[in-house]
């Protein structure tokens, strides 16, 4: 049973699977997660409420930024990447465009070479202003565990009136400035069998990402622990067939079992 919430604002460089050294950036409140979805594999835990106080400010989040990076500089030690993740969906925050612009800024003055990622389960691509946020960072990366409703309502359980269609739709309108990600598992969630590296799971997804056409594609498994048992880790065989696949697309793969 997993439960793991960030307690600061920028946390890291940690050694990430699929971005190398990433500073984190937390834009959640730091007591609870706060999502659109309520994944059933997500290692912070439940989604409890949808409702906070507690956002912490855009100003706040930029000196918080500005002070560790400039202790970075100090120890000649910079991130490859600076990455928006953290306890919940980042979009969510009120002030999301203002920071993207702030966090810009600072990657260009302290740490040019750096990029800056944005881990999303792109429930709010519809909203322009996020849309335009995100067309901005050098990593736009969007969650697209399955195309099919009813896998997405088990699996990510999304929290309110979610249109998957509508967001393939809006995932093409970036004309493939996104990076997809997705996680495959295999398990059972009350009772009900999930397991979406099926061939039809796989094949409507590899029919999305024609449509999508993204810059690049990230393939992974759970690695940590999950809020409820009975979920599998998928072996790196099948997702090595899986990206096998994307390849055969054209579409750049990157594993991570």
């Amino acid at each position: 049973m997993g439960t793991f919430l960030f307690d600061s604002i920028v946390f890291g460089p940690v050694k990430s699977r699929r971005l190398g050294v990433s500073l984190g950036i937390n834009l959640l409140p730091v007591n609870q997660k706060i999502c659109s979805f309520d994944c059933i594999y997500c290692e912070c835990g439940w989604t409890n409420s949808m409702n906070t106080a507690t956002w912490p400010a855009a100003i706040d989040v930029e000196a918080a930024l500005e002070q560790k990076l400039t202790e970075m500089v100090k120890q000649g030690e910079l991130p490859d990447v600076i990455t928006f993740a953290g306890n919940g969906e980042p979009t969510l925050h009120p002030q999301f465009t203002q920071i993207i612009d702030s966090t810009i800024r600072l990657r260009n003055l302290y740490c040019s070479n750096a990029r800056i990622a944005v881990l999303s389960n792109a429930s709010l691509i519809q909203h322009q202003p996020v849309f335009d946020a995100l067309l901005k960072v050098d990593q736009n990366i969007l969650k697209l565990d399955s195309v099919i409703p009813e896998t997405i309502e088990i699996l990510n359980q999304p929290l309110y009136k979610y249109n998957l269609y509508d967001v393939i739709e809006n995932l093409k309108r970036f004309n493939g400035q996104c990076i997809i990600q997705t996680l495959f598992i295999k398990g059972k969630y009350k009772g009900t069998a999930i397991d979406n590296t099926s061939d039809k799971e796989v094949e409507g997804w590899l029919n999305a990402l024609r449509e999508i056409k993204p810059q690049e594609v990230m393939i992974y498994t759970i690695a940590r622990d999950t809020p409820t048992e009975n979920l599998e880790k998928v072996p790196l065989s099948v997702l090595n067939e899986i990206a096998r696949k994307v390849n055969e697309l054209g579409f750049k793969t990157q594993v991570s079992g």
